[in-house]
């Protein structure tokens, strides 16, 4: 269930203003307080509200008072019925919002990678920066599985990204000698390899925190 809210936060986050109280006054009964519920949720947060459960109950009772009905009414709304998917789109529209198409998707992923996934690696953080990118953009942010698989992709393409531009850096005889720091003898044999067995990939860093990682299914780190 939400928190419940002071006053200056339901002054602040919940006062319908503009043209917001025309659009509500279209519509009648629970219609009507479903929507402005719905109206001042999507202009404060960016997206709609997933259920009754995120809308906290005074927020309820303070815009319906505005809209002059019972805040009892919001009980006969359906927040996934027809009627609310049109309302929906009638807030895009008047708020020039837009749904999260596919090329959407591939464009904020692009922003990600060029921008973003350079220098942060937490998908956490990443996830912030799309959310924050759809809104600056008049993007309704997609699902949370798909917000995932955004970040995901972004992230592997950033490090390959990150990847290249290190190696077009090396010239080529120091990019091969770091390659033959990892790599196998050719019959797979490490200890029949001229070198010896592949330096970088035996490494064990040993630290007092006593947790162990497996680097190439061959060495162990202690981090």
């Amino acid at each position: 269930m939400a928190r419940v809210l002071d006053q200056d936060e339901l002054i602040d986050r919940w006062t319908l203003v503009g043209d917001e109280l025309e659009l509500a006054a279209t519509k009648r009964g629970a219609a009507k307080l479903g929507f402005a519920v719905m109206l001042r949720f999507y202009t404060e947060r960016g997206r709609f509200p997933r259920g009754r459960s995120e809308i906290p109950d005074n927020a309820v009772e303070y815009v319906a008072r505005q809209v002059g009905l019972d805040r009892t009414e919001i009980a006969f709304y359906d927040f996934t019925g027809r009627t609310s998917k049109a309302h929906r789109a009638q807030i895009r529209e008047a708020l020039g919002f837009r749904e999260c198409s596919v090329a959407d998707a591939d464009v904020v992923a692009d922003w990600l990678v060029e921008h973003v996934t350079q220098i942060e690696r937490s998908a956490e953080r990443v996830r912030e920066h799309v959310l924050v990118r759809c809104r600056a953009e008049r993007i309704e942010p997609p699902t949370a599985g798909r917000i995932d698989r955004i970040v995901r992709s972004a992230l592997h393409r950033g490090e390959e990204l990150l990847f290249e531009r290190v190696t077009s850096r090396l010239v080529g005889t120091v990019r091969d000698r770091l390659l033959a720091l990892v790599a196998e003898s050719v019959d797979g044999n490490q200890d029949d390899a001229d070198d010896g067995p592949a330096i970088l990939a035996a490494v064990t860093v040993i630290e007092p925190a006593g947790n162990t990682r497996s680097f190439s299914g061959r060495a162990t780190c202690t981090w």
